[in-house]
């Protein structure tokens, strides 16, 4: 390494035999992958410039959405294939240090949190539950007999109707929610609850009710999605997708210090 290079971390393990290798695996910056040990622990980091991969450079390179796509994705995959091999505290995308030192300290004092965390997280995955309305909404039969404008106090009579009409739409979305959230967590060892994506950064012109995760054992994934599908079919005012399994993001919240 030398003063230009610093250390992109991708995820962390148990020190010893890496399952599966990382041979041939490339990182952001398309650098060999290799480990830095400490204190029991193993964390995948490859070598990048600083200056692509530093502290200002990417305050400007993460503002371009093209390459936040490309540079995640490729993180994304690193992470995956050693979750294959094993339990894996997987780190935040731009998780970087200046020398393999500083990962050293990291990871001595990050001990206790990553003990935990893999302990929780072995033999198990991370599962995305979203939840869209999914209910026609037709106008009412009031407004399509409207032939002429409104009194001032009709008027105002029809705004209060249907702000209240909102108001009881967004309960109702809100209490189908919760009941989705917690029948799945009766099949995962724990679930996360993240706000729910806004309308304008959605794929989906339904309205999005829940964005959840949840992490389940892995000898018992297929009772979990049976448990998805079967509340897709009880529900017919919502539709429930699932995807996974992820790597254990939502469950494995270690604070990387002296960065």
């Amino acid at each position: 390494m030398t003063p230009d290079d610093g250390v992109w971390v991708y995820a962390v393990t148990t020190e010893g035999p890496f399952p599966g290798g990382i041979s041939g695996i490339r990182g952001v910056a398309g650098e060999e992958l290799r480990t830095v040990t400490e204190s029991g622990f193993a964390a995948v980091v490859g070598t990048v410039r600083l200056d692509t991969f530093g502290e200002e450079a990417l305050r400007r390179n993460l503002e371009d959405l093209d390459w936040l796509a490309e540079t995640a994705r490729r993180h994304d995959a690193v992470v995956a294939a050693i979750c294959a091999g094993g339990a894996t505290v997987p780190l935040r995308l731009a998780t970087v240090y200046f020398d393999d030192d500083r990962v050293r300290t990291m990871l001595r004092d990050n001990a206790q949190q990553l003990g935990e965390a893999l302990e929780q997280i072995t033999d198990r995955s991370e599962w995305g539950v979203r939840s869209y309305l999914d209910r026609a909404r037709p106008e009412s039969r009031d407004a399509r007999e409207k032939t002429g404008r409104p009194s001032g106090t009709a008027y105002l009579m029809q705004r209060r109707a249907q702000a209240a009409a909102r108001e009881e739409a967004e309960s109702a979305a809100g209490r189908r929610a919760d009941e989705i959230f917690a029948e799945l967590s009766r099949w995962a060892v724990a679930g996360a609850r993240q706000p729910p994506s806004p309308p304008d950064l959605s794929s989906r012109r339904s309205q999005e009710i829940l964005n959840a995760s949840f992490l389940v054992d892995n000898e018992h994934h297929r009772e979990f999605v049976t448990a998805v599908e079967q509340l897709d079919t009880r529900f017919d005012d919502v539709e429930l997708v699932l995807t996974g399994p992820w790597p254990p993001y939502s469950f494995t919240s270690v604070e990387a210090s002296a960065r």
